[in-house]
């Protein structure tokens, strides 16, 4: 009797593990199943030399999500790639997107846009995508400051729809003003503390002896000046 019970034991142990194994077979084939498609729906869009989605793919890519190539909304899936360059996807930043976004299709990755959207909006997120904007857009080796018109249509794009008081009268600043013709990471990433840290429009709490960089303090004394 006891043999016949360790039998039976043994046997739901068995029928357990081929249970288990079947679990993860099926979950395997279904994973690679998925990476097959991500990995073709990047090559529809590649430039067959090059083996990378440029512009003119990304464009491509942009017409078939029906988003404008201006869309932050295309920025924010960079970000979720960590795409290191400008109009650029590779192979590996791709998969790395498109798994995360649990897309495989063009109607799922069109689909992930608004969670994404969601994601890159969170308090955690939104200091690291609106760093990840400047570096994106530093598209010469070793150059580490952006233009004043285009730091102008960044700040619109990355920026607006969160402080938008702040932002219109920043990029109004930095359009009339002439000392500075650049802005580097430095000057970009203050100007994100002090729509964080600082009431907006009194200025009350906002002390030029906390190393705000000194754009800022010129900022800050145009505003006052505009509101006498």
């Amino acid at each position: 009797m006891r043999r016949s019970s360790t039998s039976k034991k043994v046997g739901q142990s068995n029928s357990n593990s081929s249970s288990s194994d079947l679990f993860r077979s099926a979950s395997s084939k279904a994973s690679s199943k998925e990476s097959e498609r991500i990995d073709s729906l990047f090559y529809s869009y590649a430039n067959a030399s090059s083996g990378l989605i440029d512009p003119e793919g990304i464009e491509a890519l942009c017409a078939d999500l029906e988003v404008d190539h201006t869309d932050v909304r295309i920025l924010m899936l960079a970000w979720k790639m960590k795409a290191e360059k400008q109009g650029y996807f590779n192979l590996d930043e791709w998969r790395r997107g498109l798994k995360a976004l649990r897309a495989d299709t063009i109607s799922k990755l069109k689909k992930s846009l608004p969670d994404l959207e969601k994601e890159v909006l969170r308090p955690s997120n939104l200091s690291d995508f609106y760093s990840y904007a400047f570096r994106y857009c530093l598209t010469e080796e070793k150059q580490k400051s952006i233009d004043i018109e285009s730091v102008c249509e960044l700040l619109t794009l990355v920026l607006g729809s969160q402080f938008p008081s702040q932002v219109n009268l920043f990029v109004e600043y930095l359009k009339t003003q002439s000392d500075y013709k650049v802005i580097n990471m430095d000057q970009w990433m203050g100007f994100f503390r002090f729509c964080n840290e600082i009431s907006f429009p009194d200025l009350s709490n906002y002390n030029p002896e906390h190393a705000w960089p000194l754009v800022l303090d010129n900022f800050v004394e145009w505003v006052r000046e505009k509101q006498k």
